[in-house]
């Protein structure tokens, strides 16, 4: 098995946030001191992170999957829950993350650069939070929220300085085993470099990196062969070196025929014109021209003879030989100078920008729409926004009184009266949220709103009363009854003197 992954899908999930608690002092002699219910801590991130140590993404090619801690749940006597910690993911420098369209996400490039996966949820409130001059004592505590789950590709592009291009066994691995200190696998069969190698080249001052990539074929930038697994690697260099096999066997090839196959399929591939490195085209970076195995007689004479035409082009020609070391040293040199150009003309990085952006005035936080449904022909109301929807997420529907605090909550952000512009009437059927997990409501208008209808902890008069009756209520009832039947039997007794219940047989 290859021990080297340069593409794999991350499926990554944030750590949920914990639940608040709903909690009443209790001290002595005093039974109901005060809420002191405790916040739920917030759930953990998923955060990659460019590690120089990393070099592949086989770590995440075995274990796709991956979930940051959760939060703990509140407590009593205040004590919030602990905050789940971050999942870092180490990757390669040059990781490109991209969603499952293929847009851009992040672009990694630099040791200690982060960037978030999957965000974790907030913790809820407990009710000590929640508690106000109205609301003294909440009966009720927010739910923790989900965390985010995301599915995202993540390609490696190695970062490098020099690229060699080159047919199958055209030397490329020998020539950066002899240049620098990498050591390749190096075999007489096509296809040996199945994963890309970097070696570090010094010339004089100046040290850059070389990348030995897969061999190129005809077809490969429409994926034949080891197509764009080869392509992807080569975005980022600065210099291009077309490595050519002046000593090959195989029929209806020469190195003239083999750099204009090359320079097709540079022309062909199409990167990714968004990500730094890869918005000018390949065929517009600075190149030259290998002449390779010069140390095979036929193969001199095959290089003496093409030179003069390579050079006719505008490239510069070097011929060498891995075997003997033949024209190795002014090749790194004229690297050097090639790699120095380019990072003189590579533009200064500028410093982060703080951008600000401002919500628009007329930016109420949220929208309504009108909608039809297509299965049932109904009409229905759609509210989404980020305040309503993690609201619902946060609300207990268990508990009267956290509903009647959604309302409330809702009522003062003006979704009500969205609603009634909306054209919404008493019954409609409203819903929060996202078609796929919408919280549905049949709509009343009229319910004031007010904490000075609260019921017991846990109710709200508003809804459904399902309260206890107290003890006072149900001596004030049983008083009630027995007067009642008290008057009822004194009537019957006044009826029965006054001889209304005669016997019908005395008629």
């Amino acid at each position: 098995m290859a021990s080297f992954v340069d593409r794999v899908v991350l499926h990554a999930a944030g750590g949920d946030g914990g639940h608040g608690v709903a909690s009443i002092r209790r001290e002595k002699f005093k039974p109901l001191a005060g809420p002191d219910g405790g916040n739920g801590g917030d759930g953990g991130s998923v955060v990659l992170v460019v590690d120089p140590q990393a070099t592949t993404l086989l770590e995440y090619h075995h274990s796709p999957h991956r979930r940051a801690p959760r939060g703990g749940q509140g407590m009593g006597d205040e004590r919030d829950g602990a905050k789940g910690g971050d999942l870092v993911l180490r990757v390669p420098d040059g990781t490109v993350v991209k969603d499952r369209s293929g847009e851009v996400l992040a672009d990694l490039v630099g040791a200690g650069t982060e960037f978030v996966v999957a965000q974790g949820g907030r913790g809820g409130l407990g009710n000590k939070a929640l508690a106000s001059p109205k609301r003294k004592a909440p009966g009720f505590a927010l739910l923790g929220e989900p965390g985010e789950e995301r599915d995202v590709v993540l390609e490696l592009k190695s970062i490098a300085d020099v690229a060699l291009v080159g047919f199958p066994s055209a030397g490329k691995s020998s020539l950066v085993a002899t240049v620098s200190a990498a050591r390749p696998k190096i075999a007489d069969y096509p296809f040996t470099t199945l994963v890309p190698n970097l070696g570090v080249v010094q010339a004089g001052d100046t040290r850059y990196t070389i990348a030995d990539v897969p061999g190129l074929i005809p077809g490969a930038s429409e994926g034949r062969g080891l197509g764009l697994e080869f392509l992807r690697h080569i975005e980022r260099t600065a210099v291009l070196v077309h490595v050519l096999d002046c000593a090959t066997l195989e029929p209806g090839r020469d190195p003239l025929s083999d750099l204009d196959a090359l320079e097709a399929e540079l022309a062909a591939y199409s990167g990714d014109l968004g990500i730094s490195g890869g918005r000018v085209p390949l065929t517009e970076r600075p190149r030259l021209v290998v002449l390779n195995k010069i140390d095979v007689p036929e193969a001199r004479e095959l290089a003496e003879f093409v030179r003069p035409e390579l050079e006719a082009r505008g490239l510069r020609v070097f011929e060498v030989s891995t075997a003997s070391h033949e024209g190795l040293r002014p090749l790194t040199f004229a690297l050097a100078e090639l790699v120095e150009e380019a990072r003189a003309a590579a533009p200064a990085p500028e410093a982060t920008r703080v951008v600000l952006r401002p919500r628009a005035v007329d930016d109420a936080g949220f929208t309504v729409e009108r909608r039809t449904d297509g299965s049932t022909g109904g009409v229905y109301f759609l509210v989404q926004g980020a305040k309503p929807q993690r609201w619902v997420r946060q609300t207990d529907f268990n508990n009267d009184e956290a509903v009647g605090f959604l309302a409330d909550r809702l009522a003062k952000l003006g979704v009500e009266d969205r609603l009634l512009k909306t054209g919404a009437v008493a019954g409609d059927e409203v819903r929060i949220g996202t078609d796929a997990d919408a919280v549905v409501f049949d709509w009343e208008p009229t319910m004031a709103a007010g904490v000075e209808l609260l019921g017991a902890r846990g109710t709200d008069l508003r809804l459904e009363d399902a309260s206890r009756p107290t003890r006072g209520q149900k001596r004030k009832e049983y008083t009630e009854r027995m007067d009642a039947k008290t008057a009822a039997r004194e009537e019957l007794w006044t009826e029965r003197s006054a001889g209304h219940w005669a016997d019908p047989s005395d008629d």
